[in-house]
Protein backbone atom coordinates (compact mmCIF):
# COMPACT_ATOMS: atom_id res chain seq x y z
CA UNK A 1 0.00 0.00 0.00
CA UNK A 2 1.66 3.66 -0.60
CA UNK A 3 3.32 5.16 2.50
CA UNK A 4 1.67 8.39 3.84
CA UNK A 5 3.36 11.05 2.16
CA UNK A 6 2.54 14.42 3.17
CA UNK A 7 4.12 16.30 0.35
CA UNK A 8 4.82 14.40 -2.77
CA UNK A 9 5.80 15.74 -6.59
CA UNK A 10 3.22 16.33 -9.26
CA UNK A 11 5.84 15.36 -12.26
CA UNK A 12 8.23 12.90 -11.49
CA UNK A 13 11.14 11.73 -13.80
CA UNK A 14 13.15 8.56 -14.04
CA UNK A 15 16.68 8.18 -16.39
CA UNK A 16 15.90 4.22 -16.05
CA UNK A 17 19.38 2.85 -16.41
CA UNK A 18 20.91 -0.64 -15.36
CA UNK A 19 19.01 -3.24 -17.85
CA UNK A 20 22.56 -4.57 -19.30
CA UNK A 21 24.19 -4.45 -15.73
CA UNK A 22 21.56 -6.79 -14.23
CA UNK A 23 21.74 -8.85 -17.48
CA UNK A 24 24.90 -9.76 -17.29
CA UNK A 25 24.54 -10.39 -13.19
CA UNK A 26 22.02 -12.84 -14.37
CA UNK A 27 24.49 -13.74 -17.06
CA UNK A 28 21.62 -13.63 -19.71
CA UNK A 29 22.03 -11.53 -22.86
CA UNK A 30 21.36 -7.69 -22.87
CA UNK A 31 18.02 -8.39 -24.59
CA UNK A 32 16.48 -10.11 -21.26
CA UNK A 33 17.62 -6.87 -19.54
CA UNK A 34 15.33 -4.33 -21.34
CA UNK A 35 12.72 -6.88 -21.37
CA UNK A 36 12.70 -7.05 -17.16
CA UNK A 37 12.97 -3.16 -18.06
CA UNK A 38 9.87 -3.00 -19.35
CA UNK A 39 8.30 -4.67 -16.45
CA UNK A 40 9.42 -2.44 -13.72
CA UNK A 41 7.65 0.18 -16.55
CA UNK A 42 4.85 -1.31 -15.63
CA UNK A 43 5.14 -1.30 -12.16
CA UNK A 44 5.90 2.31 -11.85
CA UNK A 45 2.93 3.49 -13.95
CA UNK A 46 0.55 1.46 -11.49
CA UNK A 47 2.72 2.57 -8.09
CA UNK A 48 2.06 6.64 -9.87
CA UNK A 49 -1.37 5.78 -10.74
CA UNK A 50 -1.93 4.45 -6.37
CA UNK A 51 -0.43 7.48 -5.14
CA UNK A 52 -2.46 10.37 -7.65
CA UNK A 53 0.91 11.45 -9.16
CA UNK A 54 -0.38 12.85 -12.60
CA UNK A 55 2.72 13.23 -14.30
CA UNK A 56 5.39 10.25 -15.41
CA UNK A 57 8.26 11.03 -17.61
CA UNK A 58 10.47 8.12 -18.68
CA UNK A 59 13.69 8.08 -20.33
CA UNK A 60 13.21 5.06 -22.78
CA UNK A 61 15.85 5.93 -25.38
CA UNK A 62 18.59 8.73 -25.94
CA UNK A 63 19.90 10.29 -28.71
CA UNK A 64 23.26 8.43 -27.78
CA UNK A 65 21.48 5.26 -27.85
CA UNK A 66 21.84 4.94 -31.46
CA UNK A 67 25.43 4.70 -30.92
CA UNK A 68 25.03 0.83 -29.39
CA UNK A 69 25.12 -1.84 -31.98
CA UNK A 70 22.79 -2.26 -34.45
CA UNK A 71 21.26 -5.47 -33.52
CA UNK A 72 20.61 -4.17 -29.94
CA UNK A 73 18.85 -1.14 -31.47
CA UNK A 74 16.40 -3.10 -33.34
CA UNK A 75 16.13 -5.45 -30.47
CA UNK A 76 15.22 -2.60 -28.69
CA UNK A 77 12.68 -1.08 -31.20
CA UNK A 78 10.91 -4.59 -31.83
CA UNK A 79 10.39 -4.10 -27.73
CA UNK A 80 9.00 -0.79 -27.77
CA UNK A 81 6.26 -1.74 -30.48
CA UNK A 82 6.02 -5.02 -28.40
CA UNK A 83 5.71 -2.90 -25.50
CA UNK A 84 2.47 -0.51 -26.84
CA UNK A 85 0.94 -2.92 -28.89
CA UNK A 86 0.60 -5.11 -25.26
CA UNK A 87 0.50 -1.87 -23.15
CA UNK A 88 -2.31 0.06 -24.83
CA UNK A 89 -5.45 -2.05 -23.71
CA UNK A 90 -4.20 -1.35 -20.37
CA UNK A 91 -3.78 2.21 -20.33
CA UNK A 92 -6.86 2.96 -21.83
CA UNK A 93 -8.48 0.56 -18.61
CA UNK A 94 -6.16 2.38 -16.45
CA UNK A 95 -6.80 5.69 -17.69
CA UNK A 96 -3.66 6.24 -18.87
CA UNK A 97 -2.53 9.14 -21.26
CA UNK A 98 0.37 8.84 -23.50
CA UNK A 99 2.80 11.36 -24.65
CA UNK A 100 6.38 11.09 -26.56
CA UNK A 101 9.10 13.53 -26.96
CA UNK A 102 11.95 13.53 -29.24
CA UNK A 103 13.29 13.43 -32.22
CA UNK A 104 10.35 10.66 -33.20
CA UNK A 105 11.05 11.11 -37.01
CA UNK A 106 14.20 8.96 -36.62
CA UNK A 107 12.50 5.94 -35.03
CA UNK A 108 11.52 3.12 -37.88
CA UNK A 109 8.31 3.73 -39.56
CA UNK A 110 6.17 1.21 -37.75
CA UNK A 111 7.62 2.06 -34.30
CA UNK A 112 5.99 5.49 -35.31
CA UNK A 113 3.04 4.11 -36.53
CA UNK A 114 1.84 2.29 -33.56
CA UNK A 115 3.38 5.41 -31.19
CA UNK A 116 1.07 7.24 -33.08
CA UNK A 117 -2.12 5.39 -32.34
CA UNK A 118 -1.28 4.51 -29.04
CA UNK A 119 -1.07 8.37 -28.54
CA UNK A 120 -4.13 9.26 -29.98
CA UNK A 121 -5.64 7.03 -29.07
CA UNK A 122 -5.02 7.50 -25.49
CA UNK A 123 -5.39 11.78 -25.73
CA UNK A 124 -8.38 11.58 -23.73
CA UNK A 125 -7.39 9.44 -20.89
CA UNK A 126 -6.40 11.60 -17.54
CA UNK A 127 -5.84 9.37 -14.38
CA UNK A 128 -1.93 9.76 -15.64
CA UNK A 129 0.24 11.71 -18.32
CA UNK A 130 3.10 8.87 -19.15
CA UNK A 131 5.28 10.72 -21.60
CA UNK A 132 8.11 8.51 -23.25
CA UNK A 133 11.55 10.65 -24.09
CA UNK A 134 12.26 8.60 -27.16
CA UNK A 135 15.35 9.30 -29.66
CA UNK A 136 15.89 12.53 -27.13
CA UNK A 137 18.57 14.45 -26.22
CA UNK A 138 18.02 17.71 -24.12
CA UNK A 139 21.22 19.86 -25.77
CA UNK A 140 18.98 18.65 -28.66
CA UNK A 141 16.13 20.08 -27.72
CA UNK A 142 17.51 23.28 -26.55
CA UNK A 143 18.77 23.86 -29.82
CA UNK A 144 16.37 23.19 -31.51
CA UNK A 145 14.24 25.31 -29.77
CA UNK A 146 16.73 28.23 -30.55
CA UNK A 147 16.66 27.89 -33.81
CA UNK A 148 13.09 28.54 -33.49
CA UNK A 149 13.56 31.46 -32.16
CA UNK A 150 16.17 32.77 -33.87
CA UNK A 151 14.29 32.31 -37.06
CA UNK A 152 11.51 34.19 -35.63
CA UNK A 153 13.75 36.56 -35.19
CA UNK A 154 15.55 36.77 -38.60
CA UNK A 155 12.02 37.07 -39.85
CA UNK A 156 11.17 40.08 -37.47
CA UNK A 157 8.30 38.40 -36.28
CA UNK A 158 10.04 38.53 -32.76
CA UNK A 159 12.49 40.65 -31.20
CA UNK A 160 15.67 39.32 -29.20
CA UNK A 161 14.20 41.13 -25.81
CA UNK A 162 11.15 39.70 -26.21
CA UNK A 163 12.86 36.08 -25.72
CA UNK A 164 12.27 35.31 -21.88
CA UNK A 165 12.78 31.71 -20.21
CA UNK A 166 9.14 31.32 -20.34
CA UNK A 167 9.29 31.53 -24.36
CA UNK A 168 12.15 29.23 -24.52
CA UNK A 169 10.06 27.00 -22.59
CA UNK A 170 7.24 27.01 -24.56
CA UNK A 171 9.40 25.92 -27.75
CA UNK A 172 10.74 22.88 -25.84
CA UNK A 173 9.37 19.38 -26.56
CA UNK A 174 7.70 19.56 -23.22
CA UNK A 175 5.92 22.57 -23.49
CA UNK A 176 2.24 22.91 -21.51
CA UNK A 177 3.73 20.01 -19.24
CA UNK A 178 4.73 21.12 -15.46
CA UNK A 179 8.70 20.61 -14.85
CA UNK A 180 9.55 17.82 -13.00
CA UNK A 181 9.69 17.90 -8.98
CA UNK A 182 11.84 14.67 -8.33
CA UNK A 183 14.21 12.93 -10.86
CA UNK A 184 14.74 9.22 -9.70
CA UNK A 185 18.27 7.90 -11.15
CA UNK A 186 18.50 4.35 -10.93
CA UNK A 187 22.01 1.79 -11.20
CA UNK A 188 23.95 4.58 -8.95
CA UNK A 189 25.10 6.74 -11.69
CA UNK A 190 25.67 10.57 -10.57
CA UNK A 191 25.05 12.08 -13.63
CA UNK A 192 21.85 13.90 -15.76
CA UNK A 193 23.05 11.63 -19.03
CA UNK A 194 21.69 14.62 -21.62
CA UNK A 195 18.03 13.93 -20.04
CA UNK A 196 15.86 17.59 -19.86
CA UNK A 197 18.45 19.50 -18.64
CA UNK A 198 15.95 22.52 -18.80
CA UNK A 199 13.19 21.10 -17.42
CA UNK A 200 15.10 19.71 -13.94
CA UNK A 201 16.74 22.76 -12.99
CA UNK A 202 14.82 22.85 -9.91
CA UNK A 203 14.13 18.77 -9.59
CA UNK A 204 14.84 16.98 -6.46
CA UNK A 205 17.41 14.07 -7.27
CA UNK A 206 16.94 10.75 -6.01
CA UNK A 207 19.75 7.99 -6.55
CA UNK A 208 19.64 4.28 -6.35
CA UNK A 209 22.19 1.60 -6.46
CA UNK A 210 19.43 -0.66 -7.64
CA UNK A 211 19.36 -1.15 -11.69
CA UNK A 212 16.10 -0.63 -13.34
CA UNK A 213 15.01 -3.95 -13.94
CA UNK A 214 14.53 -4.58 -9.98
CA UNK A 215 13.13 -1.38 -9.31
CA UNK A 216 9.92 -1.79 -7.52
CA UNK A 217 7.41 -0.74 -4.78
CA UNK A 218 9.77 -0.37 -1.48
CA UNK A 219 12.50 1.65 -3.56
CA UNK A 220 9.59 4.31 -4.99
CA UNK A 221 8.55 4.40 -1.52
CA UNK A 222 11.81 5.06 -0.44
CA UNK A 223 12.31 7.70 -2.95
CA UNK A 224 9.08 9.54 -2.44
CA UNK A 225 9.42 9.43 1.20
CA UNK A 226 13.21 11.20 1.08
CA UNK A 227 11.57 13.71 -1.49
CA UNK A 228 8.87 14.66 1.36
CA UNK A 229 11.91 15.52 3.48
CA UNK A 230 13.20 17.78 1.19
CA UNK A 231 12.78 21.50 1.46
CA UNK A 232 12.41 23.33 -1.91
CA UNK A 233 13.54 26.74 -1.39
CA UNK A 234 14.34 27.50 -5.15
CA UNK A 235 17.23 29.79 -4.03
CA UNK A 236 14.70 32.04 -2.39
CA UNK A 237 15.75 31.32 1.56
Amino acid sequence: MPCAVTDQPRHVAIIMDGNGRWAKQHSLPRSKGHEQGGRAVERVVDLCLAHGIPWLTLYAFSMENWGRPKAEVNGLMEMLKHFLGKSLPKMQEKGVRLRAIGELELLPEKCRDILTKAVNETQGNSALQLTLALSYGSRQEITAAARKLASLAASGKLSPQDITPELLADHLYTAGMPDPDLLIRTSGEMRLSNYLLWQVSYAELWVTPVLWPDFGEENFEEALAEYATRHRRYGKR
